[in-house]
């Protein structure tokens, strides 16, 4: 049985390649071309430490000034002394290309449908050309897309995980000016032939052990649609996920910005614990559900009373004010992730 396994670095890179069970996963880096980096070989002299941050793992000898307990409890591995037993993610706090000889990864991919979702978004879907290449990354991460005719790259978030054959899945904002926004409107055509750089990010979906709390910002949704997917598939491998609680907060400007919301009700089907809530910040006179912003919405109160693990993905203001938020109430027993995005134009 081979798992595959994904490293994570300080600048947002990542590499990804099969670990066979019970492998190290040092020898398995290696194995694949990954030159991680590494001194004593014998769990001693805490070069090649790491966190896993997602899987199932097993490690030999650590010596006690190698790791502390305090590190081994919060998941600090030795990759010369870990043993891979599960899909697994593991981070290294330095640059990739120290270490990994990691370069980014170009695939083509041909467009499938273009799909509009609300008056400000379409789902833009991508096959990519070659079949027989995987493209590998990380539920939350993201991909640039070179705009055809241009020399212009814009990011955008996986709409679906990595488990999905080769088809592809963005969720793109359109304004009514910009270079993107001009293609997906005016010149984007069922078969036009698509390059991208991926993945990248350092947003993504880590080791679930708590209860997970998703705060989107308008398409910001999108890597949250990924990680929902994700944990659909993880589910199948692990079904005590299904009794973890999870929580969306969808935020738009106006209820036509809201999109995927057939996606997000078939979600509280295969995840029994998830629900979301809708926030319009300028809501119409007919709008019964939450108004304003998400720090008027989120209970201080409630996150207090279990750990929790909060993903927030949307524009820097919102970002800032739920850190904000989260500091004046006092609310300390969780784990902030974020991805700050600006509207790609």
């Amino acid at each position: 049985m081979n798992h595959r396994v994904a490293l994570n670095f300080s600048d947002g890179n990542s590499v990804f390649f099969e670990a066979k069970h019970n492998e190290l996963l040092l020898d398995a880096a290696f194995r694949n071309g990954v030159a991680l980096p590494v001194d004593c070989r014998e769990g001693v002299c805490s070069t090649c430490k790491g966190l896993c941050e997602s899987g199932k793992y097993e490690q030999d000898y650590i010596d006690e000034d190698a790791l502390s307990e305090e590190e081994i409890e919060n998941r600090y591995i030795l990759s010369c002394q870990t043993r891979v037993q599960s899909p697994a993610s593991f981070y290294y706090d330095i640059d990739s290309g120290l270490y990994s000889n990691l370069k980014l990864t170009r695939f083509e991919a041909r467009v499938s449908n273009i799909e509009n979702v609300s008056d400000s978004s379409v789902n833009l879907h991508l096959t990519l050309s070659d079949q027989s290449v995987k493209l590998d990354y990380l539920a939350g991460q993201y991909a640039k897309i070179h705009i055809p005719d241009t020399d212009q790259k814009r990011s955008y978030s996986f709409a679906t995980s990595s488990n999905n054959n080769g088809e592809l899945q963005f969720l793109i904002r359109v304004l009514p000016q910009g270079i993107m926004s001009d293609y997906v409107k005016n010149r984007c055509q069922v078969g036009d032939t698509l390059t991208l750089d991926a993945p990248l990010g350092s947003f993504y979906l880590r080791e679930v052990q708590h209860r997970l709390i998703m705060v989107a910002g308008g398409t910001g949704l999108s890597a949250f649609l990924s990680m929902l997917d994700e944990l659909i598939t993880a589910t199948r491998f692990n079904p005590e996920l299904k009794n973890v609680p999870v929580e969306l907060f969808y935020c738009v400007s106006r209820e036509a910005d809201l999109c995927e919301l057939s996606r997000l009700d078939a979600y509280k089907t295969l995840l029994p614990k998830f629900s979301y809530q809708l926030i319009i910040s300028n809501p119409s006179r007919t709008f019964t559900g939450h108004k304003g912003r998400i720090t008027d919405v989120l209970n201080a109160q409630d996150l207090q009373s279990s750990t929790f693990d909060i993903y927030v993905c949307g524009p820097p203001p919102m970002i800032e004010a739920v850190k904000t938020w989260l500091t004046e109430e006092g609310v300390n027993n969780g784990t902030l992730y974020f991805e700050k995005f600006v509207a790609s134009t």
